[in-house]
């Protein structure tokens, strides 16, 4: 039995991190093999097929965590036959990696490039920063990328997701009540980032010109907080809808009290009007979740989302324009039928590219042969 080291950060809940959620999927997914899970703690009911190594003391990926992982993954690696990086690739921890813990003699690497950082490395840093066997990316676009400065061994595996999880489903009613939302609100939905790939600002805006003309409107904002900027960007986005009177027509999600599948069936529709991906995996998670939960999903015309589109699955706005994301929304909450239509097509597109036990099957024909 192939024996598989999964390297990422903290594997614990909440399962509000890409990453970490592909690597839990997936190794519960092949129980035919042998994967180590590098953990904050113990994690219950895991099938006998995974090994927990509780390296970590905290669910953040801080530079403590980081130097943990250092220490700890020398002891761990002997005991396996191929180590699968599933973290985002930088000049430091690839370094690291290679100096340390790359032994070819012994072991296989897999390199998942979740995306490849442009917007912050040159074509040169980018080139070597990649170490492994067998690189493996989200998109066509990033393998495209990776082909043109040389590499041959990179494979397009487009992340999974449980489609039994994320389908759709009946709305939680106590969510519901504990959010005050009801029944009869057209419910708008963002799950995006504060500080990041400049959406959230159009988001407000755009929810505020669209209450004067959908007098139900709400906005669920599942957002997480994860640092200081974050946190004073939510307090700006309270403020300025507390100003326009909107505070109530709003409800937060990031305390880690929920279940994404039960805030994307909450919804009519869902956004992600982003202005760039820097720093964000080339698939994000909150669309193709989204778009199993049969929910019509609204994206900018970025060169990468765009491959998460078929002409039929989702609509496509001009990044940055308040005037088509609004349009958008309206168009869509006057058409019910449409929204159905574009939902049922969006599941389809999330079963036959998205579904975890396809991708866990690639997975394990990959790690046999390797």
């Amino acid at each position: 039995m192939k024996k598989i080291l999964l390297i990422t950060r903290p594997i614990a809940p909440p399962w509000d991190e890409a990453s970490k959620n592909f690597a839990y999927t997936l190794a519960k997914t092949i129980p035919t093999l042998e994967f180590g899970m590098l953990t904050n703690g113990h994690l219950a009911n895991l099938p006998k097929n995974i090994r927990q190594h509780s390296i970590y003391t905290s669910n953040s990926f801080s530079y403590l965590q980081k130097i943990r992982l250092v220490k700890n993954l020398r002891k761990i690696r002997k005991d396996y036959n191929i180590l699968h990086y599933l973290f985002t690739p930088t000049k430091s921890n690839s370094f690291l990696v290679k100096k340390f813990f790359n032994y070819k003699k012994d072991t296989r690497s897999i390199q998942t490039v979740a995306t490849v950082r442009q917007d912050l490395y040159s074509d040169k840093e980018i080139k070597k920063m990649l170490f492994g066997d067998l690189i493996i990316t989200y998109s066509d676009y990033a393998k495209t990328k990776l082909n043109t400065l040389g590499f041959n061994n990179v494979k397009r595996i487009y992340p999974g997701i449980n489609l039994a999880k994320y389908k759709k489903t009946k709305k939680d009613e106590e969510l519901m009540r504990k959010k005050n939302i009801s029944k009869s609100n057209f419910v708008i939905n963002f799950t995006g980032e504060y500080t990041r790939l400049g959406a959230i600002d159009l988001v407000i805006d755009s929810f505020i010109k669209i209450t004067k003309v959908i007098h139900n409107a709400k906005l669920t904002l599942a957002v997480r907080i994860k640092n200081s900027q974050d946190a004073r960007k939510k307090k700006l986005v309270i403020k300025k809808l507390r100003h326009k009177k909107l505070l109530k027509n709003v409800s937060f999600f990031d305390d880690g009290n929920y279940k994404m599948e039960d805030v994307y069936n909450l919804c009519d529709i869902s956004l992600f009007p982003v202005s760039n991906m820097n720093g964000k995996f080339d698939v994000p998670l909150a669309v193709i979740e989204a778009m199993a939960c049969e929910k019509t999903v609204i994206i900018s015309d970025l060169i990468i989302l765009k491959e998460l589109n078929n002409g039929k699955n989702s609509v496509i706005i001009k990044k940055g324009s308040i005037e088509q994301l609004t349009k958008a929304i309206l168009n869509l909450y006057n058409n019910p039928e449409k929204r159905i239509i574009i939902g049922q097509e969006a599941r389809k597109f999330a079963k036959e590219k998205f579904d975890i036990k396809k991708i866990a099957d690639i997975y394990k024909q990959i790690y046999n042969k390797l």
